[in-house]
């Protein structure tokens, strides 16, 4: 039977742990088995358990401390990175090759891993050597979508990582249980945005004319094709969160494979009159 992997990806700060721990606590209170992986090197804290924490195979501050590397940060875990490409045995070893896993994989905030580097792809494509049937779950913070060309920006970088990654992705605006009622409304268009509309409303503010050319191909885009949309996610609403886990299984056929079981068939006991008969059928058979 094949495996099911979520990669949780998206800036810093999105909410890629707090995701995993909500995720990890819904499927919990439904009798789900889900598994957490931390890839990222960085980390610091996290509220869930994990089945394999990168830091134990390498660390960013040992990278940086490293006289002969001379990384600072970004240059640091871009490094961690690579060297778990280069160990996947590792990973290997601590997924273990039990049927039907169902992994959050924890990844880094750092964009340029999703965009034009190559290693995100590497560990996709070794997954999948792995029978796991991928799905990327991009993240936004909503509070940083709430101004359209923040918004435009947040489209495009969720569409480079898909293009990049080449897999199922479901895109969640994230954060949405701190938004006052007011944005809550105003997000909203957002959701399934005109973006014709939407440069219009923010027409004034160009005025470049070949600024204006160059937003009114990429709105054409995102419209023409229909590409990206999200989902909202309020990790204190337990519905919000099972319909985005429901996206993301009907993605990745989470459940298509799951063998249907007949139910027992209990036989009646035989009333006290019918004992004899009963054990002397039981002896003929």
């Amino acid at each position: 039977m094949p495996r099911f992997a979520q990669l949780v990806m998206g800036p810093a700060g999105s909410g890629k742990s707090t995701y995993c721990a909500t995720i990890v606590q819904h499927c919990e209170a439904i009798n789900r088995s889900v598994q957490v992986v931390n890839l990222d090197p960085a980390a610091e804290y996290f509220s869930y358990p994990v089945m394999a924490d990168i830091r134990e195979l390498i660390q960013v501050d040992d990278v940086m401390e490293d006289d002969s590397l001379r990384f600072g940060p970004n240059g640091g875990l871009v490094f961690c990175m690579e060297y778990l490409a280069n160990n996947f045995s590792w990973l290997e070893e601590c997924l273990g090759h039990v049927e039907d896993d169902y992994v959050l994989f924890d990844c880094p905030g750092q964009i340029e891993l999703y965009t034009h580097l190559p290693v995100m792809k590497q560990i996709v494509e070794q997954l999948q050597q792995w029978e796991f049937r991928v799905c990327g779950v991009f993240l936004v913070d909503s509070q940083f979508m709430v101004e359209s060309f923040k918004f435009i920006s947040g489209i495009m970088a969720a569409l480079s990582a898909m293009v990049s990654l080449e897999i199922p992705q479901v895109n969640i605006m994230t954060k949405m249980d701190l938004l006052s009622k007011k944005a809550k409304r105003e997000i909203e268009k957002y959701l399934d945005p005109d973006m014709y509309s939407l440069l219009e409303d923010n027409s004034t503010t160009l005025r470049s004319e070949k600024f204006k050319k160059l937003t009114k191909a990429i709105c054409g885009l995102i419209d023409d094709y229909s590409m990206v949309r999200f989902l909202m996610f309020d990790r204190t609403d337990e519905e919000g969160i099972n319909i985005v886990l429901q996206h993301i299984d009907f993605a990745i056929q989470y459940g298509e494979d799951l063998e249907f079981k007949e139910p027992r068939v209990v036989e009646e006991e035989p009333n006290d009159a019918n004992y004899d008969a009963f054990f002397q059928d039981k002896v003929c058979e």
